[in-house]
């Protein structure tokens, strides 16, 4: 989406652009007519002779937010050897210039007419040029300048021996445009950078969970076109769907409902509900039906179920059970259960009371999941009523109530009645002895008892209880648990049959709180005694042993003064009182021959460096594990200090749950069975881009080439792996790409700039990648760009940041990753010629041993030993500007007076912005270019390569 800033094809009257020359002619303004014949204001120029500049300068443009602008230019141009003029002052370009401001202050001097202040775009040559006979075409360039900082700017134009006309001028930026996808917003936004971040938020009736509260995030490239897909968990409301292709959320229709915020569908009212709204969240029950507190909305609505049938009783004097069949309507639930209401009634049939608490139910009174209880404790010769409720979880919410079925019982009338007055006699450990009152009721005669004792703590359960009968009114329970609390209970039985059974009474076997201690007691406790005396007499021996040692270690002794004195408490002495931390180490440490040690494995990092699993053996003592602080390569003496004071205080420890130093080594490193050689790390690297370079020439482009996608098996073959994002590449042109237009996620750190900005993937876009896993592999997997962020990263790369080389780095890897991380994908090599330098390295392994910080001066390229930079090829100044891709500023270099390759060699970085040359990223490659130059030219000295 293009928003135009200014557009000459719409003025209405003249532009009245400021003009500057030193001769005639002069730009001049005159109507003309556009290729579609319309009228113009356009402006036209046609110098005779001489190459004197002529400047055309535009009215102020306000930027009006943007970063980066295009001018779309449309011009006529005649050809130089259609006119009489001098061949060699003749010119078919231009230059396009820009300058920026806060404020409209520029006049017809100022700013000075040349390069500097005013930054240079580009020299515009002509594609199609007017010759006499010849056909009127028009020429169309479109030019990108920036970074815009200031509030506005102005456009020069420079014509030094040019024949032509301005038709028009169109000055635009980009924007994406706003946008909605998945149930997300996005704002118009002006990109600042090759990516801009936009923040977006949710649609209407569209949330974000509780859990995830960051906004919705998009990317706007450069191309004014949204990057990439969204990062998102907008989802739509309770009661609404995504529809559209998740564009809006709809409310859902009349009888349907939706429960949840979530990505599903609405869904059509569950069971015996409905709804009459849209939007709605839940359904609401039909009459006579309902929902259980704990039933969510999605559920259907249910009832209360129907009586119990064919309900049986079973009478046994004063005993009873009941059994029932299952109601014919559950409710359309499946938590059904029973309860049981008990009533006593009159004689006469009269007013009916609850049952009391005597009454006893099995398994249960309520909750009964079964059909059928059995029910004791009855009174004899007594009418009850009993009524077997069904229920399930919605019989509270029915006002008709729990539907039951009612049976009516009368008990036998010569039952006897209650045993009571149940007492211990005596206790053992294993027995109880215990008697009861007789009946006093003489109508009846008492044939024998019946005793059920039940272990206490293990409750009701049958297999618990136990029966024995009994004649008269004492009884012997033998073969009890010691020390175990037993429930017992009594009943009497005549030729009528068993009464019920008396209360429960709780007796317990000894030893037991209120009685006597028995011996055995007694004999534990003075053996307990016996055993805590001992531990002390043993405690008290040992201390005094380990006293007595202490004042005879030779290790503990004062021959340092590092007691206080009369207490024998060592003092902690910091080792950065010494001047040498050497001094501390030697005092405090134990210097280990390397050989004792050997690292087996990497497990943590600390702050020095790794931190290794290792085995250290000392001749004549047992080998153990160890763990091994390592200090990495390339330290400071800073570093070096602080890891040595370290082990000077942990020196100074002995104690049991303090760490132990066994000793450290300084003469030289432990063997590492896990470390890599140069030349093993050149191999697996030359391993990896034989495999790119089959993928090249099979056209494709695998687009995620990154450390985490090569497999290394056990020899340290290299495979490369992942290819999820991997596409074929067209070859219908020269250059072939794979242009990207739909979404998905682009790994920044790995990802050449074009690719990132453009979605333009090729070859070159995956030798940039390699570039970077050429880093990974010599930082032994260090994170590329550490803790930047995907967008500082992209803003370093867009201002000619690189990678700096990781430790110990040959100088030659670094600088092929450098020409792997070229800005034109042109100037990046391919695959082969990475293969054929990796080759070369690896016959001549000597050169490994060249790092950043040992190299003289900047590295030869690896790619090509007839470097354009060679004195031999670079012939003129002209030539060289070419070959590093800067020919751009030849025109100021040679009006500057630098004619000739000597002149360069003094030039520094003032020079530069005099020339015109005020990026950073060319005043550098620049410099190391001359630099380069002049090293080629020294005579060759004793370095090895």
């Amino acid at each position: 989406m293009a928003k135009v800033l200014m557009n000459t094809k719409t003025e209405t009257s003249d532009l009245k652009w400021t003009t500057h020359s030193r001769s005639r002619p002069e730009w001049e303004e005159v109507s003309g007519l556009d290729e579609e014949n319309n009228s113009v204001r356009t402006y036209q120029i046609c110098q005779a002779e001489g190459s004197s500049s002529h400047w055309l300068r535009s009215k102020m443009i306000d930027r009006r937010g943007a970063s980066q602008v295009y001018v779309e230019l449309l011009f006529t141009m005649v050809e130089c050897s259609s006119r009489n003029t001098h061949h060699r002052s003749c010119k078919e370009t231009f230059n396009l210039y820009y300058y920026q401001s806060d404020v409209d202050d520029a006049t017809p001097t100022y700013p000075a007419w040349m390069e500097n202040p005013y930054t240079k775009v580009d020299t515009v040559a002509a594609d199609f040029l007017l010759r006499k006979g010849g056909e009127k075409k028009v020429n169309v360039k479109t030019l990108r300048l920036g970074p815009l900082s200031k509030r506005g700017f102005y456009l020069a134009f420079q014509a030094q021996g040019a024949c032509m006309a301005l038709l028009s001028v169109r000055v635009f930026f980009k924007k994406c445009p706003a946008l909605t996808r998945s149930l997300s917003v996005f704002p118009e936004t002006v990109p600042r950078s090759l990516v801009q971040e936009a923040v977006g938020q949710c649609v209407t009736h569209a949330a974000q969970p509780a859990t995830n509260a960051r906004p919705p995030k998009m990317f706007c490239g450069e191309d004014g076109q949204w990057v990439d897909q969204p990062t998102t968990s907008c989802t739509c409301l309770p009661g609404f769907e995504a529809s559209h292709g998740e564009l809006e959320c709809k409310a859902c229709a009349s009888g349907l409902f939706k429960m949840g915020s979530g990505s599903g569908p609405c869904t059509s009212c569950p069971e015996n509900s409905h709804t009459t709204e849209t939007g709605s969240s839940v359904c609401t029950c039909r009459p006579s039906y309902y929902r259980a507190p704990t039933d969510s909305a999605d559920t259907p609505c249910t009832r209360s179920p129907s009586s119990p049938r064919w309900l049986v009783p079973q009478v046994n004097d004063t005993s009873l059970t009941l059994e029932w069949s299952e109601p014919v309507d559950s409710g359309g639930r499946s938590d059904l259960s029973y309860s049981i209401e008990c009533r006593i009634c009159s004689a006469h049939g009269g007013f009916c009371t609850t049952c009391g608490d005597g009454v006893n139910y099995k398994p249960s009174q309520t909750g009964i999941q079964g059909r059928r209880v059995s029910i004791w404790g009855l009174r004899p010769h007594t009418s009850y009523s009993f009524t077997v409720l069904a229920l399930n979880g919605v019989s509270g919410q029915s006002q008709q109530g729990s539907a039951g079925e009612t049976i009516n019982v009368t008990t036998s009338p010569n039952v006897p009645v209650l045993v009571t007055g149940l007492r211990k006699s005596t206790a053992t450990e294993s027995s109880l002895t215990l008697y009861w009152n007789k009946p006093t009721q003489t109508h009846y005669r008492i044939l024998q008892y019946q005793l059920r004792y039940c272990e206490k703590e293990r409750g009701s359960e049958e297999n618990s209880c136990q029966f024995m009968e009994s004649s008269g009114n004492e009884a012997v329970l033998s073969e009890l648990r010691r020390a175990t609390a037993y429930e017992v209970q009594v009943r009497a039985r005549t030729f009528a049959g068993y009464g019920s059974f008396g209360q429960a009474s709780v007796f317990r076997t000894l030893p037991d709180e209120d009685e006597s201690t028995s011996p055995l007691l007694v004999t534990g406790i003075l053996v307990a005694m016996g055993i805590l005396l001992l531990i002390l007499v043993i405690a008290a021996a040992i201390y005094c042993i380990r006293k007595q040692n202490h004042f005879k270690d030779p290790e503990m002794s004062d021959k340092n003064g590092q007691y206080l004195m009369g207490q024998g408490v060592k003092v902690y002495i910091d080792p950065f009182t010494y001047e040498d931390p050497n001094e501390a180490v030697r005092e405090f440490a134990k210097e280990i021959d390397v050989s004792c040690v050997k690292i087996e494995e990497v497990i943590g990092a600390g702050e020095f460096g790794e931190v290794c699993r290792g085995r250290l053996r000392i001749p004549g003592k047992k080998e153990n594990y160890v763990a091994i602080k390592t200090l990495k390569g390339g330290y400071t003496d800073k570093q070096r200090r602080d890891f040595l004071a370290e082990a000077s205080i942990m020196g100074q420890f002995q104690h049991p749950n303090i760490i132990h130093l066994e000793g450290i080594i300084t003469a030289s490193c432990p063997l590492n069975d896990g470390q890599f050689t140069p030349i093993q790390l050149v191999g697996m690297l030359r391993g990896i881009a034989s495999g790119m370079k089959y993928l090249s020439e099979m056209s494709y482009v695998h687009r995620d080439l990154a450390a985490r996608n090569i497999l290394v098996n056990s020899n340290l073959v290299c495979k490369v792996s992942d290819f999820g994002l991997s596409r074929f590449l067209q070859e219908n042109s020269s250059d072939p790409t794979y242009t990207s237009s739909l979404g998905g996620k682009i790994p920044i750190r790995w990802t050449a700039p074009e690719a990132i900005a453009f979605r333009k993937f090729t070859c070159a876009s995956d030798v940039w990648s390699y570039g970077i896993v050429m880093w990974e592999v010599m930082s032994f997997g260090e994170r590329p760009y550490w803790d930047m962020s995907n967008q500082d990263v992209i803003n370093a790369i867009e201002q000619d940041y690189r990678l700096p080389p990781p430790p110990d780095c040959p100088t030659y890897l670094h600088q092929l990753m450098l020409d792997c991380w070229q800005k034109e994908r042109t100037a990046r090599p391919r695959f082969a010629n990475i293969v054929s330098a990796l080759d070369k390295l690896i016959r001549n392994p000597a050169s490994l041993k060249i790092t950043a910080h040992e190299g003289a001066g900047p590295s030869h390229p690896l790619l090509d030993q007839r470097s354009p930079l060679s004195p031999s090829s670079c012939g003129t100044v002209g030539d060289w500007l070419r070959a590093i891709k800067m020919e751009r500023y030849e025109e100021s270099f040679l009006q500057a007076g630098y004619t000739s390759m000597q002149l360069l060699a003094h030039i520094n970085t003032e020079d530069l912005l005099r020339l015109g040359v005020t990026l950073a990223g060319h005043q550098k490659k620049i410099l190391s270019s001359i630099e380069a130059l002049t090293n080629q030219n020294k005579p060759a000295g004793n370095v090895l390569y």
